[in-house]
């Protein structure tokens, strides 16, 4: 079962409660890494309160960056450090609502064997093993690409991989460059894998050697529809939400 007919599933599932009193037109900004489980999230939430949320994804950095800049969007989801977007005053600092946790993982091209990641030493083997490896990139703001090069570091190869290196566009672009056997082997977070045809997940590396990325949702200060925003934040943060970051290769929020 792929990754859209699981949420399907997760989201047919769940009590509908329809209000569509105050209908408002709401905007979200969010990392590349999120886009899924919001994309798919979307259409119940707007079923179920007649609002309309018009969605726009990014890198990390860039979405992070926009917010700062005080881009007007209802409600923007970033990742930390978080005390740069506060100190901007562009959000509600009390809002702050934890959503998922991404993980970074590893992708091969379907039905490639799978290597070993269970450690760092299998991770180290794995990766001087592969002849091109893809990932995003950090420059530009991707999350993934800066947790990927510190796993590089922490493992004593950064120098050793530079020549196996590709630099993708996003998430995306990595698994489009390994589908198309540019790479052998492409890293990302693992809700960017799930996704994308040609590609397989492997797993997660190891929480020792990778660090994931928190996903925080704020009410922006300068919020249009604050009421409709809060009930998205409310939706994005909810028991019905976890089920699709679940589904989606991530871990809900704490």
């Amino acid at each position: 079962m792929n990754i859209h007919n699981k949420i399907s599933i997760v989201l047919a599932s769940l009590a509908v409660s329809v209000t569509h009193a105050g209908a408002a037109e709401i905007t979200l900004v969010a990392p590349g890494g999120i886009r899924a489980a919001i994309v798919a999230m979307i259409p119940d939430f707007e079923r179920r309160t007649g609002h309309k949320v018009n969605a726009t994804f990014g890198s990390g950095g860039g979405t992070k960056a926009r917010v700062i800049k005080g881009d007007a969007f209802d409600v923007p989801v970033v990742q930390p450090p978080l005390g740069p977007v506060v100190a901007s005053g562009h959000v509600v600092a009390a809002s702050e609502t934890p959503l998922a946790i991404a993980l970074v993982g590893v992708a091969v091209k379907t039905g490639a064997p799978k290597p070993d990641i269970s450690t760092a030493d299998a991770v180290k083997r794995m990766l001087l093993a592969a002849k091109a490896v893809a990932f995003p990139n950090e420059a530009t703001g991707a999350a993934a690409g800066a947790s990927f090069n510190q796993t590089l570091r922490k493992l004593g190869i950064a120098e050793e991989m530079k020549p196996k290196i590709r630099i993708s566009q996003g998430g995306r672009g990595a698994m489009e460059m390994l589908a198309r056997n540019e790479v052998d082997v492409g890293v990302t977070f693992i809700s960017e894998i799930i996704t994308e045809p040609g590609v397989e997940s492997v797993g997660a590396l190891p929480r020792d050697i990778s660090t994931a990325t928190g996903l925080v949702g704020y009410l922006s200060a300068h919020a249009k529809e604050p009421e409709a925003a809060k009930a998205l934040l409310a939706y994005l943060s909810g028991p019905e939400a976890a089920k699709v970051y679940i589904a989606s290769g991530m871990v809900p929020g704490k």
